[in-house]
């Protein structure tokens, strides 16, 4: 198991040397021959350097490892978001990384914000990686004038809605869900919503044991908090996953707790939790780690490592369920502090 190890910018090399500590305490639980190398990417090497990533660096990352750990990337240094854009969406695109998967499930219900959350709840999010609004087709005409007009196309191809509707459906039946739900806004965006209705029939013809629906994405965005425990994989794309997951997240007890991937599944793959370089909380040991340790453990399911994976699963309940954790989720532990607890409770394992 060779990994990358990219802290980035903010509270990223914080939550990701807890990451990697606790990656290694698992790694020698369960004897894996691990190699974890730690690659200088972020805002730091960007203004220091004048570049975010070279080609050969991005290539070196995709060909020499079987996938990467990012802290998190965004820094008021570099206001246009430069360094993101290349590092990023560039590996993003690069690798061919069409499936965003973003899993959230209530560990604790007293961590939802809902007056009375279901403890089931457990939503995994098949985001559209690749195409939508994200690839950046339009541009702006007589900018800076008060007739300034900004034309930015979604972009959507049978190929790529066709194997993230696939990928969505495969993993249902292969982890024992019941229901696909597809997230679109057809009565407005007739276009691309016909194609991804058609495509979802279609793949999910060949998926008869599972319940198949479709949501408005405003119609979704309410039924998240109303009831969530009614969806299990839910389909979308680019811009609706990327605003419907974070909700998912908060209702499952916020973004410090959410891991995400960035797959191309069978192939190279990058780790990332979802909450932002949260400049405004860096180095004062107060970073909530949890997100990048749940990136630990997504990175050992994508490598075919079950075990382990459960082992870190076990780790992050038991440390909210115990009160180890970090001020937001009510806690007194430090950054390092949960790091170093979860280190010794995987050891106390062996």
């Amino acid at each position: 198991m060779k990994l990358a190890a990219i802290g980035g910018d903010g509270i990223g090399p914080e939550v990701v040397a807890v990451a990697a500590a606790v990656l290694s305490a698992a790694a020698e639980r369960h004897a894996i021959d691990l190699t974890l190398d730690w690659w200088d990417l972020g805002a730091d090497r960007y203004l220091r350097d004048g570049i975010a990533i070279t080609d050969e660096e991005r290539d070196r990352l995709i060909r020499d490892y079987d996938a990467a750990l990012l802290g998190a990337l965004g820094d008021a240094r570099v206001p246009d978001h430069a360094h993101i854009r290349d590092i990023l969406l560039g590996l993003r695109f690069h690798a061919d990384l069409y499936v965003n998967f973003r899993p959230c499930r209530l560990l604790v219900p007293a961590l939802s914000p809902l007056r009375d959350p279901h403890p089931d709840t457990d939503i995994v999010f098949f985001r559209e990686n690749t195409e939508g609004l994200y690839v950046g087709l339009g541009g702006n005409f007589k900018s800076g004038t008060t007739e300034e007009v900004a034309i930015q196309e979604s972009l959507n191809t049978y190929r790529g809605v066709e194997r993230i509707v696939r990928a969505a459906f495969e993993h249902a039946a292969a982890t024992g869900r019941e229901r696909v739900t597809l997230v679109d806004k057809a009565n407005a965006l007739v276009h691309e919503g016909a194609l991804w209705r058609r495509v979802f029939a279609e793949v999910g013809g060949g998926f008869p044991q599972i319940a198949q629906d479709a949501m408005y994405v405003d119609a979704m965005a309410m039924d998240l908090v109303r009831r969530p425990e009614c969806y299990q994989v839910v389909v979308t794309s680019n811009l609706f996953g990327d605003i419907l997951s974070d909700l998912a997240a908060q209702v499952t007890g916020g973004l410090g707790l959410a891991p995400s991937g960035n797959i191309n599944p069978g192939k190279w793959a990058l780790f990332e939790p979802v909450h932002g370089s949260a400049p405004d909380i860096a180095g004062r040991g107060i970073a909530n780690p949890l997100g990048a340790v749940g990136c630990v453990g997504l990175a050992f399911t994508h490598l075919g490592m079950h075990d382990a994976a459960a082992d870190i699963d076990g780790c992050i309940t038991t440390s909210i369920r115990e009160g180890v954790t970090t001020p937001d989720l009510g806690g007194s532990a430090t950054t390092r502090g949960v790091g170093e607890w979860m280190v010794a409770w995987l050891a106390a394992r062996r």
